[in-house]
């Protein structure tokens, strides 16, 4: 049975997904920020147990960050069609998404493993917090020097995320995983292609 519990922690955060949604489009941003925390400690909890006695799966691999990704979009999507955040957040998030996927198809049967560094992880701190101030200070309509509290948390998150990114990328070209005359080969490719056409 304890072999299953980190993929049942992964299951139950998707089961979360549209309750944190209802909630927020339903205006009890009190019940959303408690499920969104709740989301987020099996979040930790999950890879906690998996790592602390060696339950990391296939299932759990592709799972859990699946699992973190459409959490996240999910509620920042939520955030701006309620009004509550500017649409540019989002647009800036699932812009960084699609280049994660293009660099994942790109390093698809490399061998490659991408290890979480500090900075990755310093992004999904920032966004995790900037939600739930977000939520908060919706739910008790808090103004003054503190009403934009989440904005400037979201701008630090984007800019972190960003910065993370580009380290991702340097560190896959300084390990060689990145060759430019790889690169040159599919734009050469592309060419000819275009030509045949």
């Amino acid at each position: 049975m304890l072999k299953h519990i980190p993929n049942i922690l992964t299951v139950i955060r998707f089961l979360l997904i549209p309750v944190i949604i209802f909630y927020i489009f339903t205006g009890n941003y009190i019940l959303a920020f408690v499920f969104f925390t709740i989301s987020g400690f099996t979040d930790i909890a999950d890879g906690f147990i998996a790592r602390r006695f060696n339950l990391i799966s296939n299932f759990g691999k592709l799972m859990d960050p699946l699992a973190d990704k459409l959490t996240q979009i999910a509620t920042i999507a939520s955030l701006v069609f309620t009004n509550i955040i500017p649409i540019w957040i989002l647009l800036i998030v699932l812009l960084k998404e699609f280049i994660m996927i293009c660099g994942a198809s790109f390093l698809y049967g490399k061998d490659v493993v991408v290890y979480s560094r500090w900075y990755g992880k310093l992004a999904t701190v920032l966004f995790f917090i900037a939600i739930v101030v977000s939520l908060l200070l919706k739910q008790y309509e808090i103004t003054g020097i503190w009403k934009n509290l989440d904005l400037g948390l979201f701008t630090l998150a984007l800019v972190s995320t960003i910065f993370s990114l580009i380290m991702y990328v340097k560190d896959l070209y300084q390990k060689g995983l990145i060759d430019k005359q790889d690169l040159k080969k599919e734009v050469t490719v592309d060419k000819k292609e275009k030509k045949k056409k």
